[in-house]
């Protein structure tokens, strides 16, 4: 080829490229983000099949869920950021009393009341918070001057307290600190001084006893007492900790292969599709199994801290920065529980566990995400 029919062809690529990039501009979508999260999809659907025993209805179930999940994604991805940070009082109390409703009139599964069924349709509200918190946090604190002042301290510690009580009172330990670290976390990026961080931690030292005593329900304190010692009672509140790290010990480097796995196949490991899952996933696909999917989530939290990074205003950065630390603080609560390195407070795996509501919840989440990522490429 000659070198004049090289130059004559350039524009033909560069046209091509640039008509790409403006149908990712034109739908909101940040497109390294979006292929780390169809590569999660995938692998959580591989594991996913065999964890429920090669059920395929328990697949499509799943199909079906990701199908809303990613267009609740999307739809949220073509909002204005602005509009997010004049909706979000209006969320919270939406939220608020969608709490309020599951303590009256929630339906209840293994004890727990957490869930409402409106028109035949199932779902968690507290989930919703997940979300909902943070945006009404970064909506408070943007509008003020930052670093945040002792009385604006207050007042966005009432907003992240409230639901994380309501939550608890369900009970649910899990989503709960899920929401309370929501929110805190927004508050740490919004600038407070070392001073805050050293009376919450004697607060929280503080507090651990008075919470022991009465707040925490006998199973809870079970669970915590079974952290240190799964051996107090192998067939009761230690046995799925103990299988749990018996099958992603068995795994090895390699893992035993895809649906070769014992533990779950033989149901010996209870909740295997849903908290439990990487156990399945460690058993099968090995420690190298658990690298890729570590270096999938780790790689998901850098793009996120970028997006936030790269944010026009206050809100965009703390609304960012929250929604990935807290997608990090999901993977590590669920990680080290399953491994016996925190309590079991059932705690899903994003994108990998069987659910619903919660991955609705995260898929809307990194819509948001794309449209602070979207607002910053049309205002620069």
């Amino acid at each position: 080829m000659s070198g004049g029919d090289y130059v004559r062809q350039m524009p033909e690529v560069s046209s091509d490229l640039a008509q790409r990039s403006s149908l990712v501009q034109r739908f909101h979508i940040d497109l390294p983000l979006l292929v780390l999260l169809l590569a999660l999809t995938v692998f959580g659907l591989l594991v996913l099949y065999s964890a429920s025993g090669q059920s395929m209805p328990a697949v499509l179930r799943q199909v079906r869920f990701f199908g809303v999940a990613y267009v609740g994604m999307f739809v949220m991805a073509q909002i204005k950021v602005r509009q997010y940070q004049r909706w979000a009082p209006w969320l919270y109390l939406l939220g608020g009393i969608l709490l309020a409703a599951v303590l009256v009139a929630g339906t209840g599964a293994k004890g727990a009341q957490r869930w409402l069924s409106i028109g035949g349709f199932r779902f968690q509200p507290s989930e919703l918070l997940k979300l909902m918190v943070p945006l009404t946090l970064a909506s408070y604190l943007a509008s003020r001057p930052l670093p945040p002042r002792f009385k604006h301290v207050v007042v966005s510690l009432v907003l992240v307290g409230l639901p994380g009580a309501l939550i608890m009172l369900q009970p649910d330990l899990g989503t709960g600190l899920i929401v309370l670290a929501s929110g805190l976390i927004v508050l740490f990026m919004s600038g407070i001084g070392w001073g805050y961080l050293l009376w919450a931690l004697i607060l929280a030292a503080a507090s651990a006893w008075p919470a022991w005593q009465f707040m925490l329900h006998d199973y809870q304190k079970q669970r915590i007492l079974t952290l240190f010692n799964p051996d107090m009672d192998k067939l009761g509140s230690g046995w799925n900790i103990i299988q749990s790290k018996t099958a992603i010990g068995s795994g090895g480097w390699q893992g035993k292969g895809w649906l070769q796995g014992t533990q779950s196949r033989l149901d010996f490991l209870p909740e295997s599709h849903t908290d439990f899952v990487i156990a399945v996933l460690g058993e099968e696909f090995g420690l190298r199994g658990v690298l890729i999917l570590l270096g999938l989530y780790l790689l998901i939290v850098l793009r996120g801290l970028w997006i936030g990074l790269q944010a026009q205003d206050s809100f965009g950065r703390l609304t960012a920065g929250s929604i990935t630390l807290t997608f990090f603080v999901y993977v590590f609560v669920n990680m080290g529980m399953v491994s016996g390195l925190l309590p079991v407070v059932g705690v899903p795996l994003p994108l990998i566990s069987a659910g619903g509501t919660s991955l609705v919840t995260l898929m809307g989440g990194f819509g948001v995400l794309m449209a602070i990522s979207t607002d910053t490429r049309r205002l620069r």
